[in-house]
């Protein structure tokens, strides 16, 4: 069964990547990550944003950060304006541009898995961002020379700021993923090492399984095969930085074909699992 893998992970070839973008056609993207931290400003549309098993309808100024591991999607619920803005962001260029008592990357990290992701900007400090974006974007559009040193600057004072909002933030956002749809990501999170189906869910949740199906997908915009598959993935990702072998991390995270197991992996990481491994710096053993 061939279906589109678009959770493969995002390459990021640069530290980062700006983008300030509107679209005028309904327009949602399926569950995926970047290879890189990202930072997202809504600034106007009516869109829900879903993170993890988290759900958001956002609100002009609102202001997101997502980590690497963290799945997400947009989705536009109408064909209003869409403008947001984008920041992806290299774990290493991050750690270069920190110091020892200013770590920029706290707000992506320092907090659970797909929790505390979103905080409202006040007006003051939306301004605030809005300058140092506007200000980035002269920048990147100028070959003048210290325009890159210039550009550095502007991510650094738009880290500052949001670090400082996240620290300080009290905001708690109403979350309306479907119970439903929140209870299935827990149970196949609960369950991937084993052998998980349609009908499985169906006998757990009293419900029929073809409805199960075609809410998942209408929320993730993924089948329920591709989510389970990439959530593998991920753990058996977590078990190479562990130490354990190819082997080992291919049947601990619920795959029972190996040779499956490294053309999924492939395909939704970009490289092998050998070569992640050593790319990773972690042991190679088969």
């Amino acid at each position: 069964m061939n279906e589109p893998f678009e959770l493969r992970y995002d390459p990021i070839q640069k530290d980062f990547l700006y983008l300030h973008r509107i679209t005028t056609y309904n327009m949602g993207t399926f569950y995926h990550r970047h290879e890189a931290y990202e930072l997202y400003l809504f600034l106007r549309g009516n869109v829900n944003f879903y993170i993890e098993n988290s759900c958001y309808r956002l609100e002009p100024g609102d202001l997101l950060v997502i980590n690497p591991e963290e799945m997400h999607r947009s989705f536009s619920l109408d064909e209003t304006e869409y403008e947001r803005i984008t920041i992806n962001l290299q774990k290493s260029y991050l750690h270069r541009i920190s110091t020892p008592v200013t770590h920029l990357s706290g707000c992506f990290d320092y907090r659970p898995m797909g929790k505390g992701n979103i905080v409202h900007l006040e007006d003051a400090q939306l301004k605030q961002f809005l300058q140092f974006t506007s200000d980035l974007e002269k920048a990147l559009a100028s070959d003048a020379y210290g325009t890159d040193i210039q550009a550095n600057c502007c991510i650094a004072q738009l880290l500052v700021l949001t670090n400082t909002v996240f620290q300080n933030a009290s905001f708690i956002p109403t979350d309306i993923m479907p119970d439903l749809v929140r209870k299935t990501m827990n149970y196949i999170e609960a369950h991937l090492a084993q052998d998980i189906n349609l009908e499985q869910l169906a006998s757990t949740f009293h419900l029929n399984s073809t409805y199960i199906s075609r809410q998942f997908k209408k929320h993730t915009g993924l089948t329920l095969r591709s989510y389970i598959v990439d959530r593998r993935i991920a753990l058996a990702k977590s078990y190479l930085h562990e130490g354990l072998s190819i082997t080992e991390a291919c049947y601990q995270s619920g795959f029972s074909d190996y040779a499956n197991f490294i053309r999924s992996f492939t395909k939704t990481v970009g490289i092998s699992p050998g070569r992640f491994a050593k790319k990773m710096g972690l042991s190679q053993k088969p």
